[in-house]
């Protein structure tokens, strides 16, 4: 590994991703964001210091893929940059901030990597992300895949309209033009009927993937859906969707969720498939007091979607 243990470039100086020093100047391929955002949690707290956590945690993450001919950085250019910070004094002034934070990131001309904070951040990344060329400021050309126990398609959560509980139902209202949710195990009833009405929504059920009682396969209804998806896609990863064994201080860690192995199939399948994956986003992450398995299982994520980036980067220049 290039990092020292703790986070850092070796020799000391600011924390970067995997430890990985920093590159000279732009231009950059790859760029990690950490967003600490925390406003509207509604239990388990700590998502503003779930970005620094990972980003310490992933300096003991291997640099070798499978995918890849060598270890990361596998010649690119991955610039960690100053975390977002705002004092603006209302949540949707915060919201606007982290949209104007990220607006110079979405331009096609690098490929982003959010770390959060709590997954209300979904609805500025998107708007920002409006701005890219394969989109050309029509976002109904965009597909959110969302993996999440949660469905967050509530109109509103304890009287707010721009909860982490409405993150995906406000992307919709940006003007997103298919969301497929993966994973989700807990949602309410308003949330289970938008989902069946509205045709932009497509859900794959964690009972409906991993029910022993299922004669028809539905993982493998997944994998193939993923593989059809064309056109621009921005993956959106609340570590949640997780099983809550692997994520244990997320701020709602829940039973039967995916898999660590399950989302690299996830991951890997996406970016091989003729997707153009523009960004990631990994939300949600909350450092533990007596283990670092959350914070460690989100950097492993993070690891994971920069390794398929990457492999993709090079399929399409022919390396």
């Amino acid at each position: 590994m290039d990092g020292d243990g703790s986070g850092n470039v070796s020799g000391g100086g600011r924390a970067t991703f995997l430890g990985l020093p920093e590159p000279d100047g732009e231009p950059f391929d790859v760029v990690i964001l950490p967003i600490p955002f925390e406003m509207t949690t509604s239990w388990g707290e700590g998502t503003e210091d779930g970005p620094a956590a990972c980003i310490a945690a992933s300096s003991q993450v291997e640099l070798y893929d499978p995918l890849l001919s060598e270890e990361l950085p596998c010649g690119l250019r991955i610039h960690t940059a100053e975390a977002w910070a705002s004092d603006a004094p209302t949540l949707l002034d915060q919201l606007d901030s982290i949209h104007e934070h990220l607006v110079p990131w979405m331009r096609g001309e690098v490929f982003p990597i959010l770390l959060g904070g709590e997954h209300g951040i979904l609805p500025p990344t998107v708007r920002a992300l409006a701005g890219h060329p394969a989109l050309a400021g029509d976002l109904s050309y965009l597909t959110v895949v969302q993996i999440d126990a949660h469905a967050d398609l509530r109109d509103s959560l304890n009287g707010e309209r721009f909860s982490h509980g409405c993150a995906a139902r406000r992307a919709l209202d940006a003007g997103v033009g298919s969301l497929i949710q993966i994973g989700i195990r807990a949602l309410c009833r308003d949330e289970a009927e938008f989902a069946a009405l509205d045709g932009r929504v497509e859900t794959f059920y964690a009972r409906d993937l991993f029910s022993p009682c299922d004669g028809e396969s539905g993982w493998a209804r997944l994998l193939a859906r993923i593989e059809a998806i064309e056109g621009p896609v921005w993956l959106s990863f609340d570590v949640d969707g997780l099983d809550g064994a692997l994520v244990p201080d997320t701020g709602t860690p829940v039973p039967g969720g995916i898999s660590h192995w399950g989302a690299v199939e996830i991951i890997e399948r996406l970016f091989a498939s003729e997707a153009n994956v523009l960004g990631a986003d990994v939300n949600e992450i909350a450092p533990g007091a007596d283990s670092p398995l959350t914070e460690f299982s989100a950097a492993l994520l993070a690891t994971k979607i920069l390794a398929a980036h990457t492999a993709s980067h090079l399929r399409s220049k022919g390396e």
